[in-house]
């Protein structure tokens, strides 16, 4: 089954410094057909202005990647740990017990990210943080696994859910199919340009849920760049 989520059912809204659309429904009176998908239940399109971002705040219990998609983020968190992730590439938090982080934008350009957000196999365990680069050239044609739940994804940023986030570069016109496993969600978005997902268009800005799908057949109508998050 596969449900289309156009940027006009998405929930979300200008704030100033920040425009958000929410693929996911996160309050009690927004949209609730765009329901959570098993351990995957926020999947953010976040714009943040120059010079500003999300002050300190705590979180625990979650696993939160994210998609850099245009501009760099500045993270600081409560362990200590301080990063500075660039277009193209990810970052992930384990909150684990309980951390406190900020993301902000020092650059000089509109910040545009994907923060993914997923529900742990098990409550508790240490927080952490992690950032890994990932070229885009590698992805040309072919999903490539960015953060796992699963050891063996060995290149991959671990997380602690049973997910996997991939993402892929295609030229207009070409195709790649991804196999899902039985009673699997996957959830797709571009973050440029058009798809057509077994049949059904995805454009920038919108999202698309699919459950119980054999598999997924990702054909690009123009140059596109996607990210595909798979779980339970």
């Amino acid at each position: 089954m596969l449900q289309l989520r156009p940027r006009e059912t998405l929930d979300g809204g200008h704030h100033g410094w920040l425009n958000a659309r929410h693929h996911f429904v996160v309050a009690a009176n927004g949209n609730l057909a765009n329901r959570p998908l098993g351990a995957l239940v926020v999947w953010n399109d976040d714009e943040i202005a120059p010079g500003t971002g999300f002050g300190r705040h705590s979180h625990a219990d979650m696993e939160i990647i994210t998609y850099v998609r245009q501009g760099a983020v500045t993270h600081e968190d409560s362990a200590g740990n301080v990063g500075y992730t660039v277009e193209g590439d990810v970052q992930v938090m384990s909150a684990g017990t309980g951390i406190s982080h900020s993301e902000r934008n020092r650059g000089e350009v509109p910040l545009k990210l994907f923060q993914i957000w997923l529900l742990p196999g098990q409550r508790g365990g240490t927080p952490r943080w992690e950032s890994r680069r990932f070229p885009k050239t590698d992805r040309a044609g072919q999903l490539v696994t960015l953060a796992s739940g699963d050891p063996w994804d060995v290149d991959a940023l671990q997380i602690r859910a049973d997910a996997r986030v991939m993402g892929a570069t295609l030229l207009a016109g070409t195709t790649l199919t991804h196999r899902l496993g039985a009673h699997r969600h996957a959830y797709l978005a571009p973050a440029k340009g058009a798809v057509f997902v077994n049949g059904e268009r995805v454009v920038l800005d919108d999202g698309i849920a699919a459950t119980d799908e054999a598999s997924l057949t990702i054909t690009a109508e123009e140059d596109a760049e996607l990210i595909l998050v798979t779980t339970s």
